[in-house]
Parts: C-alpha cells; structure tokens; sequence
C-alpha cells in the first residue's frame, strides 16, 4: 500500500512503525474471511481492509477521528485472526493499537460511552473493586431487563452466580517446588481473573510445583495493562506495564527467574509486546527482557515431564484468540490434554472469536452476543463432556450460554496429575 507521510510525521517513532505496517499490505482481502465482524455484519468497514483505509487517512492526514471512523474501529475484537490470514505479515495489532490511541486523544466519545468507558478502566483491573462491582451487579442482575441501555444489560448479565472467596495463594510469596527443583518462575496473577475464578491460578500453582517449579508470586505486580490498552488509554496502560516490569525486574536481580508464566492468554499477548510498548523509552531493556521471558503456561509445561494417564472424558478446546493469533500457540494445550490422557475434540471454525475480547462483549453487546451464540453451537456440536479454555474471558463468556461445564485447561493437567477434580466439573459456575 502506498503511503504519504511527511518527513516530520515519520520522526515520530509510532507513525514511522504505522507506515510500516501500512505499506506491507497488498490489498489481497484474504483477512475478509476471517474477520469475525465482517461475517456478521457484511459490511467492508468492519474488515481489518477496510479499516486500514480509515486508519491510514485518519493518520496520514493527521486529522481527529471522526464519528465513523470510531464506530468501525470500535467494532474491531483485536481476535488478530487477520495477522494470522495475511499472507503479507502486516502487523495489524500494532496499527489498530495506534489507532486507538489516537482516537481516545483526538475524539470526544458521547458521554454516556464516556462513562462507561472511565468506569470500567477503573474497576475491571482492579481485583478488590471488581469484586465489590460484581456482588452489586449479582443483586441488580434480576433487574437487567429494567436497564435503558444494552450495554448496562450486558454488565449486569456479566456477574458470574457465585463469587469466589479471596485465594491467599495470589499474595505476594515462594512456594517451594516438591522435588527437585527444575525451574524458578514468577506466575502473573492477573486482576479479573482473581475476582472471577480463584482455581485457575491455584491449580497452576499445584501443577507447576509438582512438576519441579518453584513458584514467585512477585510483590508490586498487578494488571498487565491489557484492558485499558485496548481502550487507547496509553499512559494508564503504560504505568501498569512498568509496575510489572519493575516488580519482575527485581525478581531477575534476586535469584533470577527461567520464566514469567501467565495463564490467562490475553495478559499474555499484551506482556510479550512489552519490548515493543516500551521501545523508545528508558526502561525499553528491562522491558524487552520481560517480553523474552513471558510464557503462556501451556509453553513452560510442554518442557516438563507431564504425566501421561488415561481419562474417560471428552474435551471440547477452544482456543482463545490472544492464544492462536495473538501467540500463535495452536497445537500445544491440545497435546497436553491428549499427553494427559484426555480424548481432544476441537469445534468447526475454531479461529473464529467467541466475542469476549476483553471487555467488548460489554461495549458492543449485540455483536458479541451473535458471535458467542456461534461459537457455543460449534462447541456443543462436538457433544464434549467438558470444555476446555486457556482465557478468563472466553471462559465467562462461553460458559453463560451453555450447560457443558467449562474449565481452564491447567485445572484439567493438574487433576490428571494428582490434583483435585474442578469444581467446575460438577456445576456450571458461570
């Protein structure tokens, strides 16, 4: 694609690493096909093509986003399935991301988007206020439908029936590896995903230790940043970024670490672009040098000596999109399961979003609400016994449409290894 940025534009490194991206694309349309808001909608618009045309004038012309530019790249999941299509490699999370960030600079957002916007930058990463947001929106839940706005709805909807105690598993602390140890790693905690379902990170915990990890729970370390990234909001992200860096960084100094293990794959995405988040600033070593040691955990499993057994369960996995587009992980939590002795089915379009996508299925609750409506169909399709996830938010969103009981796939590894049965085997949490 040909460009026209000035000189003086192409100074500024986020607009030269924009034209970059820009130029790489040929116009082929191959990503058409696997854009989830293009199948749903039809429309050009809502395709990672044609939403590069609206982010190259918006940004070749330096002019202030406008109301349609806005609702297209609003309507964008950031799946990443097109990075995964294009036969070109362009870089669309990186354009996207910029064109966010211009828009939250540039745009004054309808105050009632405004709103919600600023409210839930500052409770979803927040694990004390988000559990506070969910107890009232568990009261308030059967009176959704009172709600004038549908995105009200899709909050109250959100609230899970049962909210998990406080796991002091995510304090600050060591926990020893059982045995020998083979690697010391740090696990990130998360911030939603300790709010909604304090198992996942006690069962990696388990599961890790018993296979020769000592575990860091690092001190100062908090949400990845992932959430408010996605909103444009550079500088809050950032500061959230640079708190785990730092906290990590003094693990490094200490006794060093072999791995930063994250189990929730959005965090992961956004952690490994940390060096590239960071690159023109002071702290861009460290933060390269975090990105270079974040794994997701089904990665630091696939080096250990997970034990093979035989299970009498049939797992429907879905790969969440942060996992196959974002990490290009594909194949290695189904070898795990099957290694683990679990019978492995994967649905029809599996690179398809379910419409979780961080909080867009609050923004834009119709178009999530179609996709995950898909997306469960598939899955029941397979008639599993189980499914299995490695994303929080793909977890809450498929398990409220369906009764097939969902688990992360580190609560199943470890159960197949000496740990406890899910509890998510036995009700349905959502």
């Amino acid at each position: 694609m040909r460009t026209e940025f000035t000189e003086e534009q192409l100074k500024i490194p986020a607009i030269a690493r924009s034209n970059e991206i820009l130029r790489a694309c040929v116009h082929c349309g191959f990503c058409t096909a696997t854009c989830p808001t293009y199948q749903v909608l039809g429309d050009e618009l809502d395709s990672p093509r044609g939403r590069i045309y609206m982010i190259k004038d918006m940004l070749e012309n330096d002019r202030p986003a406008d109301a349609k530019t806005v609702k297209h790249v609003d309507r964008c999941l950031s799946c990443l399935a097109c990075m995964t299509t294009c036969p070109s490699g362009v870089h669309y999370m990186h354009l996207v991301d910029h064109a966010r960030a211009h828009i939250e600079k540039t745009y004054k957002r309808p105050f009632m988007d405004r709103l919600l916007r600023w409210t839930l930058s500052r409770i979803l990463p927040y694990p004390r206020r988000f559990r506070l947001a969910l107890l009232g929106a568990k009261i308030g839940r059967p009176f959704r439908f009172l709600m004038p706005d549908a995105r009200l709805r899709a909050m109250l909807e959100m609230a899970p029936k049962q909210i998990p105690p406080v796991s002091r598993n995510d304090d600050p602390q060591v926990f020893s590896a059982v045995g020998t140890r083979k690697m010391r790693v740090a696990l990130m905690t998360g911030c939603a995903q300790k709010a909604l379902n304090t198992d996942i990170n006690d069962a990696t915990i388990r599961l890790l230790r018993r296979l020769g990890c000592e575990v860091v729970i690092a001190s100062g370390m908090g949400c990845c940043g992932a959430l408010v990234h996605h909103m444009g909001r550079e500088d809050e992200s950032h500061r959230a970024a640079a708190r785990n860096i730092n906290a990590w960084s003094a693990e490094l100094g200490g006794e060093g670490l072999d791995a930063i293990v994250i189990n929730t794959s959005g965090c992961g995405t956004t952690v490994k672009d940390y060096g590239h988040m960071f690159r023109n600033q002071p702290m861009a070593a460290d933060a390269a040098k975090i990105s270079e040691l974040a794994m997701d955990v089904s990665e630091v499993l696939m080096k250990l000596d997970i034990p093979r057994t035989k299970q009498d369960l049939r797992v429907a996995y879905h790969s969440a999109c942060s996992l196959q587009h974002g990490q290009q992980i594909k194949s290695t939590p189904k070898d795990l399961l099957k290694r683990a002795g679990f019978t492995v089915v994967e649905p029809a379009d599996p690179h398809l979003c379910c419409g979780s996508a961080g909080t867009y299925n609050l923004m834009q609750p119709e178009i999530s609400k179609e996709l995950k409506s898909r997306k469960v169909a598939t899955l029941e399709a397979t008639a599993p016994d189980v499914i299995a996830a490695g994303n929080i938010g793909c977890m809450i969103q498929i398990g409220s449409a369906t009764q097939v009981p969902i688990v992360h796939t580190v609560e199943l590894l470890d159960w197949a290894s000496g740990g406890p049965k899910p509890a998510g085997l036995s009700t349905n949490q959502s």
